[in-house]
């Protein structure tokens, strides 16, 4: 059995070279997007309820409170604090886009869930290159879990796939004439 503590063990794996000021910033600038990405997800399975969409989409929104939930995990792994203004930021400014010109006054047009849709995606793209990012820094960085950041990484690209159906078919009935 070893005798020295846990804290004055070497450390498995690579030895940490990661800048993690820099490391701090990017990934609270991510968890500010997940934030928005999961009032947006909740919000169009919410637009979209009683459809088939709505099917595709509440697994979805449900996927992406659980990658939200997996940054905060390697944050706290990494001893990077959590940047509470960044986060409110994130929150406010999706509430905000809520309140673009959509071609209606009174009830949600077709358009509002395409833009929604496509902006979703976007979040997805934004989401699964910082699960690149931080795969590759595993490479040189112990404390950060390659097979998790895999698999984050695999379903960040089903979600992509599934978006850009549901963005495909809502281009139909948002311009299809009457």
């Amino acid at each position: 059995m070893d005798d020295q503590p846990h804290s004055q063990r070497a450390p498995v794996g690579p030895i940490p070279t990661t800048d993690t000021a820099l490391l701090g910033i990017y990934l609270n600038d991510h968890l500010a997007g997940a934030t928005a990405g999961v009032e947006r997800a909740r919000s169009l399975a919410r637009a979209f309820r009683g459809s088939v969409s709505a099917t595709a989409l509440r697994p979805i929104a449900q996927e992406i409170a659980e990658d939200r939930a997996s940054l905060l995990l390697i944050m706290r792994t990494l001893g990077i604090p959590v940047r509470r203004y960044k986060v409110c930021l994130g929150w406010a400014s999706e509430k905000t886009g809520r309140l673009k010109s959509n071609g209606r006054l009174v009830r949600r047009s077709p358009l509002s869930s395409l833009v929604e849709l496509e902006l979703l995606r976007i979040g997805v793209v934004g989401k699964a290159a910082g699960w690149q990012t931080l795969r590759q820094l595993a490479e040189s960085d112990g404390r950060l879990d390659a097979r998790l950041l895999d698999e984050l990484l695999e379903r960040a690209m089903r979600q992509q796939t599934t978006l850009e159906e549901l963005r495909r078919r809502q281009v139909e009935e948002t311009f299809r004439q009457p």
